[in-house]
């Protein structure tokens, strides 16, 4: 069944949709949210939130890209989870870990500009993505949205991890000048 068709059906508020949603959508979710997450049980539960949120929000959204559409409500609700369950940092997680690899380029969660300029800082990242090739934007997006292993990327693509790590080394500090470049000061 096509997006659009999914989509008309929950905006109809039929609940065949959301079981079109979950035979379609259901793996791509769960593995999103098991990244995150760190386990099955917890990755479930995230998934079932997440139709549920979907319920209650189409209407009024209307996703165009139901699959970013879904990849950003289960990443956040997600993301909601991890920090409940793990209020001290531990570290040694792909989050942690993530997040910590792009702090050199993004600092400073707590000021409160940064909610004012998030806007302004999602389309200056954007426009440096859709300047690589289609590889490192993908290697990027799997490493930093979608919090995807080093180990996981490098078997994905059939190349070394030394040579995705020394890829995402390399676009933190592009992504790094561009943001300067773009008076971007996090």
């Amino acid at each position: 069944m096509e997006d659009e068709e999914i989509v008309q059906l929950i905006w109809d508020r039929k609940e065949q949709g959301l079981k079109c949603l979950s035979a379609k959508y259901g793996n791509y979710c769960f593995t999103i949210s098991c990244r995150i997450a760190g386990n099955e049980e917890d990755a479930k539960e995230c998934v079932n939130d997440t139709w549920f949120n979907i319920w209650n929000s189409v209407p009024p959204d209307r996703p165009v890209n139901l699959a970013g559409y879904l990849a950003k409500l289960v990443r956040n609700i997600s993301i909601n989870c991890y920090n409940k369950k793990h209020a001290i940092k531990r570290g040694g997680g792909n989050m942690e870990m993530a997040l910590e690899e792009l702090s050199e380029c993004v600092a400073g969660r707590n000021r409160v500009e940064e909610h004012l300029e998030l806007k302004m800082v999602a389309d200056v990242i954007a426009d440096f993505l859709n300047s690589q090739d289609k590889t490192k934007r993908w290697i990027f997006l799997q490493r930093y949205f979608y919090l995807a292993g080093i180990k996981e990327i490098s078997e994905e693509l059939g190349i070394k991890e030394g040579t995705v790590k020394s890829i995402l080394c390399r676009m933190r500090r592009q992504l790094k000048k561009w943001l300067e470049k773009e008076a971007v000061y996090l």
